[in-house]
């Protein structure tokens, strides 16, 4: 239990259903949602939709997504895979060729071919209770009537807006600036996108008027993206990866998402005693930030397109982890794995809900950089990712870029599970942090016994890019102790990731919490 005397944020309980997300007018249009008599999947994609307006920089209906979910009724749990694939005429040949070393991340060939809004539809189609329409219809509203900027959101807007470019200026930006707390902030072009989603289905989106919309943008800025690779856009559906740790079992989604990576990070930690060390100490801060550097060059090294990847079981094998726990020093930090790209990725949405009949949906939804790619389309004003920059142009690489291929996605939701029952829908945002921050929570909760709330609240660190980022939440000796052992430390400008979650008790409690970190909140009902 926290200390009431400091500030903090109690968990949110309730019993017929609850939603956690990162603004709080879309963790309340989804309850709504339930409460009208919609579903947990009903209520995850209003709340979702909203946030691309309500956080822009973070999200839209340019972007991918993937999600866990867990039908009522039942112990089973269904990956969804939305995210796009590279224009059939992709090459990587092409860009090394051009002098490229990496996939130039404002540019139109970082655009695949936006997935979400396919996935929406088909989880709506397959899992909904209200259909598609009510579902957009919240949004539609706030994209017509306009959203108050939130705090965590402006500054976001004020730190990035110079990724915006061409149109898309004109339709996220006020006045050539970025807007400030509590002004409003509306998207017409978008709104009207989702109309036709909502009287067509994905063909509103991926034919027709708003497809040649897309199209036309992404040709003026050099891409190579035709009507056919919009149309042939389909969201997969398949099994989640499980993994587990101390008697718990973690579900994650497959390749071409990271989520592997968190339980290799998970496997590796296993093999030390991190109960008997301080939770906010620099032993438990330095393990963690050794085991992320072996379990992140791996990823870099094998993850990719799982039509392309071969060593998935050598990711999960205990063996594997066993192996690389024993490079690490107690006592001294080893460098930094390299990476394949120098994208920093740090922008994304995750929103949970859990619904009365307990299906539980656990969605991570993203345009991978701050504004994506910076490109917009020029009628709908239509946000384009820029995940292409996952893959690496290395020749013979599996994450190797091609034509119809999925790049390697930072993306992850996850599902804790107990005894087979799913007892935590959860996610955490930060890019490329995802897969350390999965096993942070866990850690949390399994080692040290916290709640869930007290999980999300506790300070993170993260080894990236050659420095250990500590958040001001660590005490001063933390920082010397760490230094000591060879860590290149650093303070970063902004609080590393988000996260949100709901557990849901035997005696049927759902219990949510939401990541000071960001605007948001668990609302429930």
């Amino acid at each position: 239990m926290r200390d009431f005397h400091k500030p903090g944020r109690s968990a949110v309980m309730a019993l017929n259903g609850l939603c956690a997300t990162s603004h709080p007018l879309a963790a309340q249009a989804a309850v709504d949602v339930l409460r009208n008599g919609g579903n947990a999947m009903d209520a995850a994609i209003a709340g979702a939709v909203i946030l691309g307006q309500a956080e822009p920089a973070m999200t839209g209906l340019g972007g991918d997504l993937f999600a866990l979910v867990s039908p009522a009724g039942g112990d089973e749990v269904i990956a969804v895979n939305g995210s796009g694939r590279a224009p059939a005429a992709a090459s990587a040949e092409a860009l090394r060729a051009a002098g490229h070393e990496t996939v130039p991340p404002k540019s139109a060939f970082a655009v695949t071919v936006p997935g979400a809004v396919d996935a929406f539809c088909t989880m709506s189609e397959r899992w909904g209770r209200l259909g598609l329409a009510d579902s957009l219809a919240p949004a539609i509203r706030y994209m017509e009537d306009g959203i108050p900027v939130a705090p965590r959101v402006a500054f976001d807007w004020h730190h990035n807006w110079e990724a915006l470019q061409g149109a898309a200026r004109q339709h996220y930006l006020h006045g050539g600036a970025a807007p400030k707390v509590g002004e409003v902030f509306r998207l017409p072009g978008n709104a009207e996108v989702l109309r036709r989603v909502a009287a067509q289905g994905r063909d509103g989106y991926y034919t027709g008027e708003v497809a040649e919309d897309m199209c036309a943008a992404l040709n003026a800025a050099g891409g190579l993206h035709t009507l056919e690779d919009f149309a042939a856009t389909a969201c997969t559906i398949g099994e989640p990866l499980s993994g587990s740790y101390k008697g718990r079992d973690l579900l994650e989604h497959p390749p071409n998402g990271q989520g592997v990576t968190a339980h290799l990070l998970l496997n590796i930690l296993s093999n030390f005693d991190l109960a008997a060390m301080d939770p906010f100490g620099a032993e438990r801060a330095h393990i963690e930030a050794e085991a992320a550097k072996l379990a992140y060059d791996a990823r870099n090294r094998f993850l990719a397109d799982p039509a392309y990847m071969t060593r998935l079981d050598h990711l999960k094998s205990p063996e594997t982890a066993a192996r690389l726990a024993a490079l690490i020093d107690p006592g001294r930090a080893m460098a930094s794995a390299s990476s394949l790209s120098e994208e920093v990725h740090r922008e994304t949405i995750y929103i949970t809900v859990v619904d009365r009949d307990r299906m539980a949906v656990s969605l991570i939804y993203s345009i991978f950089n701050s504004f994506g790619s910076g490109i917009a389309s020029e009628k709908f004003g239509i946000l384009f990712q820029n995940r292409g920059a996952g893959f690496t142009l290395a020749e013979g690489h599996p994450n190797e870029m091609a034509g119809g291929k999925r790049p390697m996605h930072t993306i992850i939701p996850g599902m804790l599970c107990d005894g087979g029952r799913v007892t935590m829908p959860f996610g955490v945002m930060g890019g490329q942090y995802q897969p350390n921050g999965h096993a942070r929570v866990l850690t949390n909760m399994i080692d040290y016994g916290m709640d869930p709330q007290a999980a999300l609240d506790a300070p993170r660190s993260f080894a990236e890019n050659g420095k250990l980022k500590l958040e001001r939440g660590y005490r001063e000796e933390v920082f010397a102790e760490l230094a000591e052992k060879g860590h290149d430390i650093m303070v970063p400008e902004e609080p590393i990731g988000g996260a949100q979650a709901i557990y849901i008790h035997e005696n049927g409690v759902l219990e949510g919490a939401s990541d000071p970190r960001k605007d948001g909140c668990a609302i429930g009902y």
